[in-house]
């Protein structure tokens, strides 16, 4: 299990230094951490809970306020979009708060520090820490510091493509072949499911990818793809 990096580097990265320590290390450590080292090491999931709740209410406060001529329907959609597993995980990385996180060994071979599910949830955590490490004005500061740059691309129509619109963009601007998804691995029992997915570029296989879903795997695999393209 890798070291947690120095927590003077997240307190910059976050703009906040924790008055209590304990609680921003376990707002960083997943449940796989806690289990593999067996003990009663707190984990983030209670935290990833609250912090839902006041990154809710953080961003619905501030665009009933700046928004006065939206109706309920449009101010329901932006929030949405802004409090979704793929704005957060995409805030997460890129303050990379995947280097802070404490996982176990098998989540950190499979690929979890850069999982959205898993970055999402992180940020949830952080979130919550900061409430109970200060107070709801305080988190709801903190919120809008890290998500108004989401809120301002909803607003303007943008929202946040994934990566397999991002891929599906970028060959069809190349090539006329199919872009599909194939699931070429399952594994593990049916409540703890593990997807293996790849995408081909006609017959070309072009990336894998791993999740706990079929949808995951894809996402996986579409981003892996990227990558590979990217360093081309």
């Amino acid at each position: 299990m890798a070291q947690m990096p120095p927590l003077e580097q997240i307190y910059k990265i976050l703009d906040y230094e924790f008055k209590e320590v304990s609680l921003i290390r376990t707002a960083l450590t997943h449940s796989s951490y806690a289990n593999e080292t067996k003990s009663s090491i707190p984990f983030n999931e209670r935290m990833e809970f609250l912090g839902d709740s006041v990154l809710g209410l953080a961003v619905s406060d501030y665009l009933y306020k700046t928004y006065p001529d939206y109706s309920e329907g449009v101010l329901s959609k932006i929030r949405a979009g802004v409090v979704s597993e793929q704005s957060l995980a995409k805030k997460a990385s890129e303050i990379k708060l995947g280097d802070y996180l404490r996982l176990g060994k098998g989540e950190e071979h499979a690929g979890a520090r850069i999982r959205p599910s898993i970055l999402a949830d992180a940020m949830e955590a952080v979130i919550g820490a900061t409430y109970l490490d200060s107070s709801l004005e305080t988190a709801k500061i903190f919120v809008l510091k890290l998500m108004i740059p989401a809120i301002e691309s909803f607003i303007a129509g943008e929202g946040i493509k994934d990566f397999k619109t991002n891929l599906q963009e970028l060959l069809q601007s190349i090539s006329t072949l199919e872009i599909g998804y194939r699931i070429i691995n399952e594994s593990g029992p049916d409540h703890d499911k593990w997807f293996t997915a790849a995408v081909y570029h006609g017959e070309t296989p072009m990336g894998k990818g791993q999740g706990k879903s079929k949808k995951e795997a894809e996402q996986q695999a579409a981003q892996d793809a990227l990558d590979r393209l990217d360093k081309n």
